[in-house]
């Protein structure tokens, strides 16, 4: 993957930097629109830091990780999308930490956000759900890896039910079975391009902030209840949507091998929010009592970030639009959709 075009005067200074080698230079950092969590200067320019910790960029040199410069400008982003997610996500009321796994029952039950998959199921055609396959495909061609961050920051039986968790996710050790392999079969299967980071131009903001929450949370020893609440959310919200995407896709033709990702996470992830929600958050919320505020924030976090971006999606195709941005170059062929039925 290579740095993507520049949307904003963000990441037009950052990137320039990028492409050099790294100084000790002041790293601008902007100041953006108000709207953070929408505004695709401000999250790519976050994306962008944070991706430096994982497969980073072909043309970017590596010391720029943990280059001081850098990590001051990414500092002030960070600073600036936490007060944007505390303005966004009430903190859920918690009757101490015995009650977590209790609320958040209560918390994803309360959940209103819009049904995407239900429209993909019912309603798509095949151009909207290779859209959709876009836009997951910033979290799920390297899925698990930002809550694989919370492994060294636990102890105990918490640690025990994430590393049982991301095994699972990571295929039990098989390459073929890894989730974010089996996704790339989704996406060859719709003749899209499974390489990583292909479509990082097309996605908006707003689906950036999906990811870029995560990352905040995991690469923070602070937010470590954040991030386990925030992976219960995505574990038990999971199996009955994906049901909903395997018949939407199966429904407009995918093989078998292109389904079997939402497959897999229908009987995995049945398995793994019981996990996630008793052994994971309820033994962390145990072991940490005055962090088990922060696992209930990190679920709704979760839960407001989705919403969000699935209202995005469904009003665009509602107008007969692309959920989509145009690429520096145009429209990439086939990715537009031809409106909401």
């Amino acid at each position: 993957m290579r740095l993507p075009a520049a949307r904003g005067p963000i990441t037009a200074a950052l990137f320039d930097r990028l492409a050099s080698p790294p100084d000790d230079g002041p790293l601008e950092a902007g100041t953006g629109s108000a709207a953070v969590l929408a505004d695709c200067d401000f999250q790519l320019a976050l994306f962008a830091c944070y991706e430096l910790h994982y497969q980073g960029f072909d043309d970017v040199d590596d010391g720029w990780e943990w280059q001081p410069s850098l990590l001051a400008a990414r500092a002030l982003l960070e600073r600036r999308f936490e007060r944007a997610l505390a303005r966004a996500v009430p903190r859920p009321p918690l009757d101490g930490p015995q009650g977590v796994r209790r609320a958040l029952n209560e918390l994803v039950a309360a959940d209103e956000g819009p049904s995407l998959s239900r429209f993909l199921a019912r309603h798509a055609d095949r151009a909207q759900f290779r859209e959709f396959v876009v836009h997951r495909s910033i979290y799920h061609l390297k899925e698990a890896d930002p809550h694989t961050w919370a492994i060294p920051r636990l102890a105990g039986g918490p640690k025990a039910a994430l590393v049982e968790i991301q095994a699972d996710e990571y295929g039990g050790g098989r390459r073929e079975g890894m989730h974010s392999e089996l996704f790339r079969a989704t996406m060859r299967g719709l003749g899209l391009d499974d390489s990583y980071g292909a479509y990082l131009e097309r996605v908006p903001g707003v689906t950036l902030a999906v990811s870029n929450a995560m990352s905040l949370f995991g690469l923070h020893r602070r937010l470590r209840g954040a991030l386990v609440g925030h992976l219960a959310a995505l574990e038990m919200t999971s199996s009955l949507p994906n049901r909903r995407y395997g018949d939407a896709l199966r429904r407009l033709g995918g093989d078998d091998e292109a389904v079997r990702f939402y497959d897999e996470h229908v009987q995995a992830d049945a398995v793994h929010e019981q996990v996630a929600a008793h052994d994971l958050c309820g033994g962390f919320a145990r072991a940490h009592p005055s962090l088990a505020g922060d696992v209930l924030y990190g679920a709704a976090c979760a839960l407001e970030l989705e919403r969000r971006w699935a209202e995005h999606v469904l009003a665009r195709w509602e107008r007969g639009a692309t959920s989509l941005t145009p690429s520096a170059g145009g429209a990439a062929a086939g990715t537009v959709a031809r409106g909401a039925r």
